[in-house]
């Protein structure tokens, strides 16, 4: 049984025999209520006083049986209540430990701090793809709904360069602050870039002028919810087809078709060879939508173009296909 029924149940019954013995003591002694509730106390509790009153023969015989039933359920309980303090700190303890060499063990991960709505997404997203991340949040509740749902976390303020350590920012590839006030992303992302210089910083903007100001405060990217909501509910009128392809491409549930952006490594069998030599076409079945090089992105490339190192290639295909693409494009095969 859980150790938190158990003390629930042995709490119950023992307000059951407190119950029973004060109504007992009254039919059979005939004793005010507190003097029967008084006496039934120091029987279960064994402390040894005198009785209220002289008992009668059926009252000492009474007493007897209050006392068997009560002394094994008062054990009972300590006990109940021992092991559920017990094993909840222990449990706590060797989880908080867990924790802690978890995040200890992180490299190349990515630091969401907030775990409002957006950062409660973007944690989704990440862990369905899986990438590696930690959630930094001050929050108590939400901490709690970070742990039920397995993400790692640090539980503090993002704006302390000590909690933004503890989450391992130096060795982190980027953060993304999502934190509802502006105000906080730009102190975060300002402490952020003091402490790694080359971290990856995209930043949440609420407010008119605040993307000026965090790219000032060192974001590379900044992105405003309302505006990308109001463009695409604008869209969804404007260009409802367009709207509908890029849910399908874009969309983590879809298994038809999928949009993703692949590196090349060096080791990669595709570095050297043309688009229309490479067979991604003829034999994946993938389209190359475009290809980003040197922070350049070239739409729809011609097919004699070259695949150099770094190249990171925007495809459009079946999930399978781009999987394959993926081991082909990293060097696995």
């Amino acid at each position: 049984m859980d150790p938190l029924r158990k003390v629930l149940l042995s709490l119950l019954i023992l307000v059951i025999l407190i119950g029973g013995g004060t109504i007992g003591y009254v039919i059979i002694e005939d004793w005010s209520t507190f003097e029967a509730l008084y006496m039934t106390v120091i029987t279960l509790a064994t402390v040894g006083y005198r009785e209220v009153h002289d008992l009668s023969h059926e009252g000492q015989v009474f007493t007897i049986v209050l006392i068997i039933f009560g002394a094994g359920n008062i054990a009972y309980a300590i006990g109940s209540m021992i092991q559920f303090m017990v094993e909840g700190q222990l449990r706590k303890l060797m989880g908080r430990k867990k924790l802690q060499k978890q995040i200890g063990s992180l490299k190349n991960h990515y630091i969401v701090c907030g775990f409002g709505r957006i950062g409660r997404l973007v944690s989704r997203e990440f862990a369905s793809k899986p990438i590696p991340f930690i959630v930094v949040e001050q929050d108590a509740e939400r901490c709690q709904n970070l742990e039920d749902a397995g993400y790692l976390f640090v539980q503090g303020d993002a704006t302390n360069d000590a909690v933004l350590e503890r989450a391992g920012i130096d060795r982190a590839n980027g953060l993304i602050t999502v934190v509802t006030s502006d105000s906080a992303n730009v102190f975060i992302t300002l402490t952020a870039r003091g402490i790694n210089p080359n971290l990856f910083i995209l930043a949440r903007a609420s407010e008119d002028g605040a993307d000026i100001k965090l790219m000032r405060a060192g974001a590379n990217k900044v992105v405003s919810p309302y505006t990308i909501g109001a463009t695409r509910i604008a869209q969804a009128i404007l260009r409802p087809s367009v709207v509908d392809f890029i849910d399908i491409a874009t969309g983590t549930e879809n298994i038809e078709l999928q949009l993703e952006e692949i590196r090349i490594a060096e080791k990669s069998t595709l570095a050297g060879k043309t688009l229309v030599n490479s067979g991604l076409r003829k034999d994946l079945g993938l389209i190359i939508v475009g290809i980003k090089r040197h922070q350049k992105m070239t739409f729809n490339p011609d097919p004699t173009t070259e695949i150099e190192v770094g190249d990171i290639l925007i495809t459009l295909g079946e999930p399978g296909a781009i999987k394959n693409m993926e081991h082909i494009a990293y060097g696995a095969i």
